[in-house]
């Protein structure tokens, strides 16, 4: 084995050994250090998703995203033949903002649409089954945070009206994000937030292929609950689990 190749302080720590180990403890260390052996850090926090994750949206997504996208095509910000197969009323505006020729009145006028949408959607919602329970057995023992897409003051209210608000540490919203999921902005806010844990101890659980995207580009391990498994992987989405019962998560903590 090449020398200057071997672990810092191995030379050091095998010359106080038999000559007869020497060769052996440093093949077994040398090995380690090639594979990055690494002792499992613990989790310390979940990034949740809202919509459909922690209360059962009526939010009419698709609705959303054909509005939007009539919007902005009406006004020449997309093209007419614009695709919409893959993508949500957050990438179509990411993509329209981006372009250069969103005015502020043009702006102001587009996000009414989503808003419209996410006050009719969050009227009469429930809470996902098992969230109550889920969070009284976490509070205290993790960070708990949500990222959403929605507004902090829509997602704050819906929070509130079923009692829930207070378990969270923070709620991110479109306002903390120059773009939404699946940018992975909010996750990297929560990571700038809450510079203590790092990446490796955070999971996050979220439905849809956006929170997949955003939470591996922030290099976050992601939980699907309740997922379109052939959307995330037409999406390049693979999350490290899957469950259909928000309680299962507490077996990947």
């Amino acid at each position: 084995m090449n020398q200057t190749n071997i672990v810092p302080g191995v030379y050091e720590i095998d010359s106080l050994l038999p000559k007869g180990m020497r060769s052996n403890i440093r093949s077994v260390i040398q090995l380690m250090f090639e594979m990055r052996i690494d002792m499992k850090l613990a989790i310390k926090g979940i990034i949740f998703d809202m919509d459909n994750t922690l209360l059962r949206s009526r939010i009419d997504f698709e609705s959303m995203k054909i509005e939007t996208y009539q919007f902005l095509a009406s006004r020449g910000i997309l093209p007419k033949d614009f695709s919409l197969q893959d993508h949500t009323s957050s990438t179509i505006i990411d993509i329209a903002s981006k372009n250069g020729m969103m005015t502020d009145e043009l702006l102001r006028e587009m996000w009414e649409i989503p808003k419209k949408f996410e006050m009719l959607g969050m009227q009469n919602v429930v809470l996902e089954s098992g969230v109550v329970e889920l969070l009284h057995d976490l509070k205290g023992k993790y960070r708990m945070v949500i990222v959403t897409n929605n507004s902090i003051a829509a997602a704050e209210t819906a929070l509130r009206e079923h009692e829930i608000l207070h378990f969270f540490d923070t709620v991110v919203g479109r306002e903390l994000m120059r773009s939404l999921k699946p940018s992975p902005d909010g996750f990297l806010y929560i990571l700038d937030r809450f510079r203590n844990i790092s990446a490796e101890e955070w999971i996050s659980v979220g439905d849809a292929w956006i929170d997949g995207k955003a939470s591996a580009s922030a290099g976050i391990k992601f939980i699907s609950y309740r997922g379109d498994k052939l959307k995330m992987e037409n999406m390049s989405v693979y999350p490290s689990a899957e469950i259909a019962d928000i309680r299962e998560i507490k077996n990947y903590l």
